[in-house]
């Protein structure tokens, strides 16, 4: 019933207004009319990252819950993690809109929202009192009209620590201006820095975008190293068009969805030649056959949103399903076993 529930709830949400059939999807999800499996596992699946037990490697990305609404719910989606905001300190309305367009004919999305968001201590006060199945993490953003942007990850940091199992430290939004700036590796040395003093015992992440250079991508992984991070997730939204057929083509912002799928992949499988941090692999995820490629790329994990967009939340479950199947046909015992072992392909 939840199913046909679901396939009629798509269809009307698409003849609407992207961003306030998002904001609807969040009021049924929290509704409960959505399929809700609970978190789908096996011994297959089933993996420790970064300290962190994940009863599967398919994850939810930030951007979808930007302020921890639906936490609960969510966590019995199906998902072996979760991750909510960006978050900043101060709260922020983000861009102008329209700021959410569907690519119907490719498959994607794009994006301008610009870290919109009711700030740190909100999406705090509803994380502590969240009940979760999986893994909580927090995005960490930074305030548009903040004099020290870096001070403002920091700042975030310090207030959900307690509050989360991992935090993600987000310099790769191409939404808020000179933002990726950041990525530079004295830039993000001195930002991981300033995170990593006041993290308590989270595990910080780091997100990349998916448009940097062979030498900017080293240096990343140097600066890693260097900082401790438990873990890198390759890769954000592009802002290449290479392709793309729909009208909304040349709309500013990021780009999400099947576009991204080879370009991010290659990212993914480069940086796995260049540390041995782990990898969670983004962008254009849909399938348990694209989870399970990155999987062989490089990543211990993935993360998928726009793919919801056009497969509905009950995707997440399929996706999990499909990999375990996926795995146990070659053979592999676990999804480690698995990660890397088709890498040159992507190199």
């Amino acid at each position: 019933m939840k199913a046909t529930l679901e396939k009629l709830g798509l269809f009307a949400l698409r003849r609407i207004d992207p961003e306030r059939a998002h904001a609807l999807a969040l009021k049924a999800l929290k509704a409960g009319l959505a399929p809700l499996p609970g978190p789908v596992t096996s011994e297959r699946l089933h993996q420790t990252l970064a300290g962190l037990h994940l009863p599967n490697p398919v994850g939810l990305a930030a951007g979808f819950d930007k302020n921890a609404e639906a936490v609960a719910p969510l966590s019995q989606a199906g998902f072996g993690f979760i991750e909510v905001g960006a978050a900043t300190p101060l709260a922020q309305p983000g861009n102008p809109t329209p700021r959410l367009f569907r690519l119907r004919e490719d498959r994607a999305a794009i994006n301008r929202f610009g870290f919109n968001n009711d700030g740190m201590a909100a999406i705090a006060e509803r994380l502590a009192r969240a009940h979760s199945a999986v893994p909580v993490g927090i995005n960490l953003g930074a305030n548009k009209t903040s004099a020290d942007r870096a001070a403002d990850f920091a700042r975030v940091m310090e207030h959900m620590a307690g509050k989360v199992s991992f935090a993600t430290v987000n310099v790769s939004s191409p939404n808020t201006e000179k933002l990726r700036d950041l990525q530079g590796a004295d830039a993000l040395a001195a930002l991981l820095d300033g995170v990593m003093q006041t993290r308590g015992t989270v595990p910080v992440f780091l997100k990349i975008a998916p448009d940097l250079t062979e030498t900017e991508l080293a240096d990343i992984a140097s600066v890693a190293r260097d900082a401790q991070v438990d873990a890198i997730i390759a890769t954000n939204t592009t802002l290449d068009r290479t392709g793309l057929t729909s009208p909304h083509r040349d709309q500013a912002g990021g780009l999400s969805g099947q576009p991204l799928v080879e370009k991010s992949t290659r990212v993914l499988a480069r940086l796995s030649t260049l540390t041995d941090i782990p990898l969670i692999g983004v962008g254009g995820v849909a399938s348990g056959a694209q989870a399970y490629a990155k999987i062989r790329a490089g990543a211990s994990a993935v993360q998928l949103y726009t793919g919801l967009v056009y497969g509905g939340l009950s995707l997440a479950a399929e996706i999990a399903q499909s990999l375990d199947l996926l795995l146990q046909k070659d053979g592999f015992s676990g999804v480690s076993e698995a990660v890397g072992t088709d890498r040159d392909r992507w190199l």
